[in-house]
């Protein structure tokens, strides 16, 4: 079975809000479907973190390394397409589209030998997993409202991130997370996202520690992105002081990028994206190598119903993956899939066991945000 195609179509129309500096509008395309079909009639599906014109040249640009390859060896095809064109720069764009060709050619691979991709992995350690609600963080009232309506629907984990937290006063940013330990109750999981990767951040270590202390009285689970994403020895010792396990990495790409925080003890979760890191082949290589350093990989996943169903599937084949993350009210999450994400009385979302990725999109769903047609084949 080998690659006959691969096409791409930006999703555009309901693009949520990031939190940024410089805020996305709905209309702007950040999040790409890619669809790699076969010449046996099988057709892959996969998710980038990328504007689907640079997804679109990355794949042109590699056309001489993918066509004609075998569509079922996911591993191996990917890594020739990073060996192969280290000299266009390594982790950026091209890396970002072999994120979601890699996603694509593990949802064939399972297809094509009818297991469940955590299978193929190395094996389910768990076939449900918890889902935590992600969601903006907002002035106290309106985000206490939206935390109670996510808990009624079911949710028992919850992130609030960005927005005006260490960006406006210290009380500020006590009286949200008051508001959302008081939301979601003393039971639930509560974490807290700093968003320090957002442009021009200007809070600093002084900063991250005091926060650090007043977020432990709340017994948030983690602080994530506390700090700039390049100030790898500040995050070291903020470990080692905080009294709150110390959380990030969305922004790194590439398994050896993610070495240095691993070695040298930075972060307490490590968090790649499976639709910027390199895909599954090397989110599987991180989470090993941070196990091996008792670090957890809980999944970045502010991107698509199919980056969500990959990283369902990763969470299967690890035994330290016990959360994912889920984008509250998000269409390219929730609206997409055939059925939609349910949760069980726990909280909890069933690991699909069919073959492949699992999901089944909603085609006519799907037409109102892709900019171009996608052959899905499914």
């Amino acid at each position: 079975m080998n690659i006959r195609d691969i096409h791409v179509a930006g999703l555009t129309g309901a693009t949520p809000e990031g939190g940024w500096s410089n805020e996305l509008q709905p209309s702007d395309s950040v999040h790409t479907l890619v669809a790699v079909t076969t010449d046996e009639g099988l057709t892959g599906v996969g998710s980038v973190f990328t504007a689907a014109a640079l997804v679109r040249a990355a794949v042109e640009v590699m056309e001489p390394l993918w066509r004609g390859e075998t569509a079922l060896e996911p591993e191996r095809v990917s890594e020739t397409l990073r060996q192969h064109t280290f000299w266009m720069g390594r982790g950026g764009s091209i890396t970002h589209a072999i994120s979601g060709i890699d996603i694509a050619l593990w949802d064939l691979f399972g297809q094509a030998t009818g297991q469940p991709v955590g299978r193929l992995l190395g094996g389910r350690y768990r076939d449900r997993v918890r889902p935590y609600a992600s969601l903006l963080m907002d002035r106290p009232e309106p985000l206490r409202d939206r935390l109670l309506r996510l808990r009624d629907a079911g949710f028992r984990a919850f992130k609030i991130g960005w927005g005006p937290f260490g960006r406006v006063s210290r009380d500020v940013d006590e009286a949200i997370v008051r508001a959302a330990r008081d939301a979601v109750g003393p039971d639930s999981i509560l974490m807290v996202d700093a968003g320090a990767s957002d442009g021009f951040w200007s809070q600093g270590y002084t900063w991250a520690l005091r926060t650090a202390a007043m977020l432990a009285s709340y017994e948030v689970t983690w602080f994530e992105e506390p700090l700039n994403p390049d100030a790898l020895q500040d995050f070291v010792a903020l470990r080692r002081e905080a009294t709150v396990p110390i959380a990030g990495g969305e922004v790194l790409t590439r398994r050896q990028s993610f070495q240095p925080w691993i070695d040298s003890g930075a972060l307490d979760i490590v968090q790649p994206d499976v639709t910027k890191v390199g895909g599954l082949s090397e989110m599987r290589r991180i989470g090993w190598a941070a196990e091996d350093h008792g670090i957890r990989l809980i999944p970045h996943g502010w991107n698509t119903a199919v980056g969500l169903a990959a990283d369902l599937q990763l969470a299967s084949a690890l035994p330290g993956t016990d959360l994912v993350e889920h984008i509250s009210g998000s269409p390219y999450v929730d609206d997409i899939v055939d059925g939609g994400w349910r949760l069980d009385d726990e909280g909890m979302l069933a690991i699909s066991d069919a073959p492949g990725l699992g999901v089944q999109l909603d085609h006519d769903a799907l037409r109102c945000y892709l900019t171009d047609p996608l052959p899905l084949g499914r």
